[in-house]
């Protein structure tokens, strides 16, 4: 596997006029600590990346559209040839920045919604509104031309919302809807207690796989779900074919689960680098150095990299090159990101054998 920065997330501001359940940054209006950089200091970061890659730049936060230069962002990036996107919660969409969008070259919007209806999303938010400004600001982009991903988040709360969130995206017109299964980083810890069982994750994952397999209209990816590679190659092996899985030039193929530090990786409102959104150990700072040398020295990507270091169920699995476990998750949950996904109930076949063999001694 070749390690090419294809997709970073840059968190512009930890401000955010929302205050939501998992939040990664813990992003609230009053962020004293985690001040916006100056306009000048993105204009640098963005010739620094340039100059090694061309990776699909994702303006995040927070919520981006609180910095009122975003758009002077977007367009420095779109003159240096990167693909500048955009992710929003929707609410702060108006006519004007529609028109600022398509001015300034983004090029795809994601819009977070995580219920079907106001009550379910409303309460994942934290903020009554919050799902009438979703469908409205899905609306607009409709209106005005512009393509945009609909980013579902997943808890016990509302996990029975799938499906019915999956024909509201596509009702709205989204030309891709990201299934996320949260990873409990940031405010996201204080609903450890909710995160999806084992048992309905592997439910969930065979869901999707069914209903990707008829999906015509629209692109689905299952998100911070890296079994669900292991059980495409199942699925596919069982049923005697190879699915042909559709992908966005916006993406990262879709062809292995975790690919944090690998392929993607995301630059916080501090300068920190670290894996991916939901992985808050930093490999380095772009202030201190540059991206180039932070993505090709730093340990912490070259062990994420090297899969044989990897311990546990991860560590003996047959798929763990398609997969690898979410080491986020790993993270999160033992502090260790080399342990296996917590969140996988299956058994490699290399540990089977182990049991069958020292079952026929005990016997």
């Amino acid at each position: 596997m070749e390690f090419v920065p294809k997709w970073i997330a840059w968190e512009i501001t930890r401000r955010c006029n929302l205050k939501c359940i998992h939040c990664r940054s813990s992003a609230e209006m009053d962020v004293k600590d985690h001040p916006d950089f100056p306009l000048e200091e993105a204009f640098r970061i963005i010739d620094d990346i340039a100059c090694y890659a061309k990776p699909v730049i994702v303006l995040t936060g927070g919520e981006p559209l609180l910095r009122k230069d975003v758009f002077e962002i977007a367009g420095y990036g779109s003159g240096k040839g990167l693909r500048m996107c955009l992710a929003t919660n929707g609410t702060l969409v108006t006519d004007e920045v529609c028109e600022k969008i398509k001015g300034s070259g983004i090029k795809i919007v994601s819009l977070s919604l995580d219920g079907s209806e106001e009550k379910v999303h409303d309460n994942f938010r934290n903020q009554k509104g919050a799902f009438a400004g979703t469908i409205n600001a899905a609306r607009l982009f409709r209106r005005y031309s512009i393509e945009f991903i609909i980013n579902s988040s997943f808890i016990k709360r509302n996990q029975e919302e799938i499906p019915r969130i999956y024909e509201l995206a596509k009702e709205l017109g989204a030309t891709a809807w990201y299934m996320f299964m949260i990873v409990p980083t940031g405010r996201g810890e204080e609903i450890m207690s909710e995160l999806i069982s084992k048992e309905d994750y592997e439910e969930i994952l065979e869901w999707h796989y069914q209903m990707e397999k008829g999906e015509k209209d629209m692109l689905v990816r299952p998100t911070c779900a890296p079994h669900y590679y292991r059980i495409v190659l199942q699925k596919s092996k069982e049923e005697g074919g190879k699915f042909e899985r559709r992908t966005l030039k916006f993406s990262t193929g879709g062809s292995k689960g975790c690919i944090a530090g690998q392929l993607i990786a995301l630059i916080d409102v501090d300068g920190n680098v670290l894996p991916c959104s939901y992985f808050p150990k930093p490999a380095g700072n772009i202030k201190e150095q540059s991206f180039k040398d932070i993505w090709e020295k730093s340990e912490l990507f070259k062990e994420l990299r090297d899969f044989k270091k990897y311990k546990g169920k991860c560590g003996s699995c047959e798929y763990v090159n398609v997969c690898g476990g979410c080491r986020a998750r790993a993270y999160s949950v033992y502090g260790d990101y080399l342990k296996e996904e917590p969140f996988c109930s299956y058994v490699p076949l290399k540990l089977r054998k182990e049991f069958k063999s020292k079952k026929r001694r005990v016997l």
